[in-house]
């Protein structure tokens, strides 16, 4: 198993005190795609922990290839790794800007085609074809790259966002009816009934199963529109849920993303938060710059695998809003993630937010993204591309800045919503 090296680690940390205080830069590790946003109030992050920074850091690296090892060994008949290792749609692959004959060149070769969609909303088509028998996943790729040179083949990767509060056992679905007006969007689990959650909820599922209550869309969902003992950056304002997850082993697909965007963008929302990561993929490439295109703005959690992760997508693609996570001191989170660009904080610790049984405990960059997206809905509460320069302009506006002066690679413009934590 691939561990980063504690000299490396010593290094790029040995000055930061007990309390990280900031992100580093480390080195990418040549190991499984970003994966998992989860609590983990078990990390030090308060002075006399018991673990020091670079235990944390390794220990963040190791837990990460774990969990990928155990996710795919036990969900084989739905899951297994691409050629890069990263979690993926056992024996499927996504291949977008092919024409139908390049299409039928790869059933000649052995590749079944499972199907043909044009993503609603967003113009997108692409093709969903099965691996040849007793191909895999990886081989199958790297076959159908040289035999469609023209066009973008990838696996059907996975995204992740666990480590909610609670459990969902007994847990009843928010009512959905039809939301009227503006509404704020979330790509998440579905979210369940909850006193604090008073607005106009409608959630559609894309996976089997969907939409399920889930602890963690319900809480991130409070800290959008929460109107009650725990409040959200947007209180009360309506949402439109899009549940990815449901009850589906090989959920929280590129695809089905894909798919709720263009639900969302078809919806009219102007804001879409996800607190979720992963590798990148060509097909949520072009779904978020799609969706970009039509005006929809993308807030996106850059997750709690730590500095020494890979860059984590969606935050990663251009022009999606990148948010980190502080705690109550207004530290950044040592478990935070990375991507290509950072734009904003907000409190992702030493709060609390609405659980199945009323209110939980909650760490992790998950939490900050809602945050950003409720105050930035308040600049931009329709779709208007022409507008959306200056919503953004606004929202830096509210900004504290945190660190060095100005825009930096650990809190960016700096910190939102300070004062939204549920203490």
């Amino acid at each position: 198993m691939t561990r980063i090296s504690p000299t490396i680690l010593a290094l790029a940390l040995a000055a930061l005190p007990v309390a990280v205080a900031a992100q580093v830069a480390l080195p990418e590790l040549p190991a499984p795609g970003g994966v998992i946003d989860r609590v983990t109030d078990a990390l030090p992050v308060e002075p006399g922990a018991s673990l020091r920074p670079v235990e944390a850091a390794r220990q963040l690296v190791a837990e990460r290839l774990d969990r990928l090892e155990a996710l795919v060994r036990d969900n084989r008949d739905a899951l297994e790794f691409d050629e890069a290792k990263n979690p993926a749609v056992r024996g499927v692959v996504i291949v977008t800007g092919a024409d139908a004959a390049a299409i039928a060149r790869a059933e000649q070769a052995g590749f079944a085609l499972l199907g043909r969609e044009t993503i609603e909303g967003l113009d997108l088509g692409y093709a969903r074809l099965r691996t040849p028998e007793g191909q895999s996943l990886p081989g199958a790729i790297k076959r159908l790259r040289r035999l469609l040179p023209d066009a973008e083949v990838s696996a059907d990767h996975l995204y992740f966002a666990s480590g909610a509060p609670g459990g969902t056992a007994g847990a009843a679905l928010a009512q959905s009816g039809n939301v009227g007006g503006p509404a704020m969007g979330l790509i998440d689990g579905g979210v369940a009934r909850h006193a604090t959650l008073t607005g106009a909820i409608e959630q559609r599922g894309f996976a089997k199963g969907a939409p399920t209550p889930s602890a963690h869309g319900t809480a991130v969902a409070s800290l959008m529109a929460g109107n009650g003992a725990i409040r959200g950056a947007a209180p009360g304002k309506p949402l439109l849920v899009a549940d990815i997850y449901g009850a589906d082993p090989a959920g929280g697909s590129a695809t089905a993303i894909a798919r709720a965007l263009g639900w969302m963008v078809g919806r009219g929302t102007s804001v879409v938060t996800m607190s979720l990561v992963g590798p990148a993929n060509p097909l949520l490439a072009r779904a978020v710059g799609a969706a970009q295109n039509k005006g929809l703005v993308i807030v996106a959690a850059v997750g709690n695998d730590g500095p020494a992760a890979p860059p984590a997508y969606p935050a990663s693609y251009a022009g999606v809003i990148a948010v980190t996570g502080v705690d109550a001191k207004n530290r950044a989170l040592v478990e935070a993630g990375r991507s290509l660009h950072l734009d904003y904080a907000a409190p992702g610790a030493d709060m609390r937010a609405a659980s199945t049984n009323g209110s939980a405990k909650v760490r992790g960059t998950s939490y900050a993204a809602p945050f950003v997206a409720g105050r930035l809905f308040a600049h931009y509460p329709t779709i208007n591309p022409a507008m959306r320069p200056l919503a953004l302009q606004r929202l830096t506006q509210e900004a504290r800045d945190l660190g060095r002066k100005g825009p930096d690679k650990t809190y960016g413009y700096g910190l939102i919503c300070g004062d939204c934590a549920n203490r």
